[in-house]
């Protein structure tokens, strides 16, 4: 782009010294004259702007889709995570196209209540957010999650690539070696699908109707069992 300018800076120089001479006629050498000038500051304009360009480009964000039975109850741990900026729940793991609640709720479909959180890397990492996604689940339970019995209640992590898997794993085996659970851990690891967002009435359930979502989550022995098994402890890697 510098050689560019100063070659049209040249033919400037250029052209007025031969209108200087006689060589062009007043009115032409004005002409060209402008139009290598107007040239000029395009070309000055464009540098501006590209280089304005290329100093804005946002930050990069990802995504990543867990299951943890009830939808309702996996969401307020993420929202309130440094790094994360949003999170959606709905359906993943299934093949029929646009499941609704009603239908993946008749346990036909392989579909599961999931959550896919959009985040910064720079801020929070993959191996991070199933920190976060352990501790909001029973990773020992196999036919679902606490009282919500059933295949689309059943725990995994969807993974999106290689690396995601291998985190994934790591984070699995090392939980399996703290022995903090008797027994097995059974959650599962599976490549992703194609994720549908949930009705817009079950999105921030927590925060639509909270009552109720407080009752839910206690009935069901989630809030208990992260007592348990997790109360002082929320600092610390599994």
């Amino acid at each position: 782009m510098t050689v560019a300018l100063l070659m049209a800076s040249k033919k400037v120089r250029k052209v007025i010294h031969n209108a200087r001479i006689g060589k062009l006629s007043n009115i032409e050498s004005m002409k060209r004259t402008l139009i290598l000038l107007l040239s000029y500051a395009a070309i000055a304009g464009s540098t501006i702007k590209t280089s304005h360009g290329q100093n804005s480009s946002p930050a990069e964000t990802r995504t990543a889709v867990l299951a943890g039975g009830c939808f309702w109850c996996i969401q307020p741990a993420f929202d309130k995570a440094k790094g994360v900026i949003k999170t959606v729940v709905g359906y993943c793991g299934g093949t029929e196209p646009n499941p609704t609640y009603e239908l993946v709720s008749s346990e036909k479909t392989g579909y599961r209540e999931s959550i896919q959180i959009t985040y910064d890397p720079a801020k929070i990492s993959y191996d991070q957010l199933l920190d976060i996604y352990w501790r909001q689940i029973d990773p020992t339970q196999a036919d679902g999650q606490f009282t919500d019995i059933g295949a689309s209640y059943r725990a995994a992590i969807f993974y999106g690539n290689d690396d995601e898997k291998k985190i994934a794993e790591t984070s699995k085996e090392k939980l399996a070696r703290s022995g903090k659970f008797k027994k097995p851990i059974v959650t599962e690891i599976l490549p992703e699908m194609k994720f549908y967002p949930a009705e817009a009435n079950h999105q921030k359930y927590y925060q639509q109707n909270p009552e109720h979502f407080e009752a839910f989550e206690e009935g069901s022995g989630r809030v208990s069992f992260k007592k348990k098994n997790w109360e002082n402890q929320e600092s610390q890697r599994p």
